[in-house]
């Protein structure tokens, strides 16, 4: 299955409701097994996130559609990037030239 990465921020809200995130949080992990999304990592951090994901999914439009519910439930905003495995972009730079 395709990897992503998220980088979320708190919303207003998410800051107001800081102590429930954790809750949240497990909510979300639940919502996305429905979808077949697994959150494999969340963590809180420091700096311009807030916390930062990885996840594996079907494909980009279940990933799409899970970024969504989330960033529907008002807590966090999200950017989520595609993400490659090494062997992955092995093929994918396969066939380009060598400097």
């Amino acid at each position: 299955m395709p990897y992503y990465v998220g980088l979320f921020k708190f919303t207003d809200f998410g800051r107001q409701n800081i102590k429930s995130s954790p809750d949240r949080l497990a909510a979300a992990r639940q919502a996305a097994a429905k979808v077949g999304v697994k959150l494999d990592t969340v963590l809180y951090t420091m700096g311009e996130y807030d916390l930062v994901g990885i996840a594996e999914a079907p494909d980009d439009e279940t990933m799409a559609k899970m970024s969504a519910t989330i960033m529907s439930l008002r807590g966090v905003t999200t950017t989520t990037m595609r993400a490659f495995t090494p062997e992955e972009f092995r093929k994918i730079t396969a066939d380009l030239p060598s400097s």
